[in-house]
């Protein structure tokens, strides 16, 4: 905001844009408003990317997977009203998948917010239930002690989302010279209790079918190297959530494959057989924890960095509440040289590497889904990102796709929302530019956010998107057939989706065979532009899966 000569004050605004900084913060997501004009005016002036989108949701998309892949808060910003509250998708989605975001948007005027008056709306209580703190900025003297707070609330314990309403004459308001960002301060890992690493290596002893299971705190928290050391030393078995797809790699021996897939899958066989679970990060919000222990029989073991939530068929017998890394170090030294029962390689792993090598041989038109995840697999190195849209996509992806380091997978299994990988694989290609990001979707999904097509070429950001396209919601064909015998209300049409790509400057490839898709793909992936790829893909696979799934016994 420009002063008037010769007063010795500065902006609310220029100041929040300096506590941001403080914060570490380099680019904000979003859309101006006429509310909030001097806070995208400072921006422009500071350090700050501003990267304008079209969409606020999408904007609240590319906060949150921003905030994911780097572990510290993504920033979006909108107006007051119908653009504050087409956040709220993204934030729910961070919120429900543990992630540090922050939102900011524009409020009325506090001479008004008291009163019916145009374009407001009580913000503050509508973030309320999907943030972990919701509030307004009363005053400028209020900002470096509430953006502290915020960035703070966000990224530490269990991560979250932050909720910040800034009124319109807060935004245009002066402030003291004075007033200065708040330091930042680094909360240091908690050590393990030495009464429950005692219990819980007891518990462990007396196993005689331990099996772990590692979730999204597991990747978050970056535990994977002291995750494989307990893995190896102890032979237990290992399998992931959609969340914690990498954290545990998916070639390692002792690895069981991803539990989460909505019917009975391989992994399955490991805690039918198992009589302890030993939960690394998992939350519940992941998946009901009553399909790995529907009689409420199995010994649980609870390593993450807060409690668990209270559930019937997740009661804990032993917690950990510690620095999860800190946490399978110490109980791994109090094991001694405990073994389980050597496992060898496990058998979903061997049946998931024969499913996906038939599909790698699969020449249909339209691709069988196992030809597209082979294939995939085969253009994206280990260290690539894949961004894995919700629909009948993320369900071949997620049980499918081999992972070899966390957060290379990115589903969305807390809201489970459609829409978030295009614009997400935006952010993840900004915060990580030194590997290849892949938006995969259904075409269900695609439409959703297409138009941040124009926002990555106007901002020459690399991107590739691959469409599984089917022309319907699948997922919901896939459950109505298996659940009611039949489908109704899923198909549409699609545009050409070449031309549709083109008219945004980016270069569109249409697939018509098999052996297509993999030369397409890493074509698009080896150019620094954007580029979408429409594959059609025969979903007749998905109840032919379920029929295989089911005929299969525990004894294979």
């Amino acid at each position: 905001m420009t002063q008037p000569t010769g007063e010795n004050v500065s902006s609310a605004a220029e100041l929040l844009v300096r506590c941001l900084e403080n914060e570490g913060v380099t680019v904000v997501f979003g859309l101006p408003g006429e509310e909030n004009i001097h806070l995208t005016l400072a921006l422009e002036r500071s350090g700050i990317r501003y990267l304008l989108t079209r969409h606020e949701q999408a904007a609240s998309f590319m906060a949150e997977m921003y905030g994911r892949v780097t572990g510290s808060a993504g920033v979006v910003s909108a107006t007051l009203g119908p653009g504050a509250i087409n956040l709220q998708l993204g934030v729910a989605d961070a919120m429900t998948n543990s992630t540090p975001l922050v939102a900011l948007s524009a409020q009325v005027g506090r001479d008004r917010n008291y009163k019916e008056s145009h374009q407001f709306v009580d913000l503050v209580s509508l973030f309320n239930p999907i943030t972990k703190w919701s509030a307004s900025v009363p005053t400028p003297d209020a900002i470096p002690e509430m953006i502290r707070k915020a960035f703070k609330t966000a990224e530490t314990e269990r991560p979250g989302a932050v909720y910040l309403a800034v009124p319109e004459d807060v935004d245009d308001a002066s402030a003291e010279p004075s007033l200065q960002p708040l330091p930042r301060n680094v909360v240091q890992p908690e050590a393990p209790s030495p009464n429950q690493v005692r219990r819980a290596a007891d518990l462990i002893r007396q196993a005689e079918h331990p099996i772990v299971l590692a979730g999204h705190g597991a990747a978050r928290g970056g535990a994977s190297e002291a995750l494989t050391k307990f893995a190896e030393a102890l032979g237990v078995p290992v399998a992931t959530t959609f969340h914690g797809k990498g954290v545990f790699a998916d070639d390692h021996p002792n690895s069981v494959g991803t539990f989460g897939f909505m019917g009975r899958d391989y992994a399955n066989f490991g805690f039918e057989e198992a009589d302890l679970i030993i939960s690394v990060g998992y939350e519940l919000q992941e998946f009901d924890p009553v399909r790995i222990n529907p009689d409420s029989d199995k010994k649980v073991i609870h390593v993450h960095r807060f409690p668990a939530e209270v559930d019937a068929h997740y009661s804990v017998d032993v917690g950990i509440i510690a620095d999860i890394s800190s946490s399978l170090t110490a109980l791994l030294e109090a094991l001694g040289d405990h073994h389980c029962p050597a496992t060898g390689p496990t058998r979903s792993s061997t049946l998931l590497a024969e499913e996906l090598d038939h599909g790698r041989q699969d020449d249909r038109f339209p691709l069988a889904p196992q030809r597209v995840v082979a294939d995939t697999r085969e253009a994206l190195g280990r260290e690539d990102i894949a961004l894995v849209d919700t629909g009948a996509v993320k369900m071949w992806m997620a049980r499918l796709y081999p992972t070899y380091s966390s957060n290379t997978c990115l589903i969305s299994n807390g809201l489970s929302t459609m829409g978030f990988a295009l614009p997400g694989a935006l952010a993840v290609s900004l915060a990580k530019p030194d590997q290849k990001v892949l938006a995969i979707m259904g075409d269900g999904a695609w439409l959703m956010h297409s138009q941040e097509i124009e926002t990555a070429v106007r901002e020459n950001i690399p991107l590739t998107v691959l469409i599984w396209e089917d022309n319907g919601y699948g997922l919901i064909e896939w459950k109505m057939q298996m659940e009611l015998g039949e489908h109704s209300n899923t198909a549409f049409t699609n545009p050409d989706v070449v031309k549709y790509a083109e008219s945004f400057g980016a270069k569109g490839y249409q697939i018509t065979s098999a052996d297509q898709l993999l030369p397409t793909l890493r074509t698009a992936l080896d150019e620094d532009g954007v580029s979408v790829i429409n594959c059609p893909v025969d979903y007749s696979e998905n109840l032919r899966l379920i029929q295989r799934l089911g005929e299969l016994d525990a004894a294979l």
